[in-house]
């Protein structure tokens, strides 16, 4: 009876060590997969400010800058 349940005992620690293995592998990814989205909202945020102010940038320059006139196109007669 004791060599059974030696087995067993032993058996389940061995068990036990794969599943904590398995979990600290996985909570590993898991930490890996947040800091990557982190880093990912971090930089679209910064993209997006830095477009923001380049098409206010742009908007302020096309504002104080004169208004330019277009060339006129000759008109072309109508041809039957």
């Amino acid at each position: 009876m004791s060599k059974t349940s030696s087995r067993s005992t032993a058996a389940r620690r061995n068990a036990e060590a794969l599943l904590g293995r398995a979990q600290k592998r996985e909570a590993s990814f898991k930490l890996d997969q947040e800091r990557e989205y982190d880093a990912m909202v971090l930089k679209t945020t910064r993209l997006r400010e830095l477009r923001l102010a380049k098409e206010a940038a742009d908007k302020a320059a096309a504002a104080a800058a004169p208004p330019t006139q277009r060339a006129a196109k000759p008109r072309r007669s109508k041809q039957t």
